[in-house]
């Protein structure tokens, strides 16, 4: 089996670099789908079974703080893993994060070690 995964960014080429690290990193990946913001991914969880989202932090119309806030409310959606991908650095913003619920933290630029290493960490080693 392999994972399904949501891809969520604003930015199309950021989101395009993750599924093909992804693919890189030889994730085994089932379907991909992408949101350009928290709103469209919550759209797609509402719909779709996924076991981890991607996400960054600041998007238009609802940031990935606010789609963690969101899943938390939510009894299925709060344990769906999700990994920031994000450019802060600082060790208080990703404590208070991992506080929320976020269950890995990525910075850009990553590789596809780091991005293998935080799918195993937060689903283990091997596909369900």
């Amino acid at each position: 089996m392999a994972y399904n995964v949501l891809v969520c960014d604003d930015s199309a080429v950021i989101r395009a670099v993750i599924v093909k690290t992804l693919e890189i990193a030889k994730v085994p990946t089932g379907q991909v789908f992408q949101a350009r913001n928290g709103k469209e991914a919550l759209a797609v969880l509402a719909e779709q079974w996924i076991d981890v989202v991607f996400a960054d932090l600041s998007m238009p119309e609802m940031t990935g703080l606010e789609l963690v806030e969101k899943m938390a409310e939510d009894g299925l959606l709060k344990t769906v893993p999700v990994i920031i991908v994000s450019t802060d650095r600082s060790p208080k913003r990703i404590a208070a994060l991992k506080a929320k619920g976020v269950r890995g933290y990525l910075t850009k630029p990553f590789t596809p070690e780091s991005i293998k290493s935080a799918v195993d960490e937060v689903l283990g080693d091997k596909p369900a």
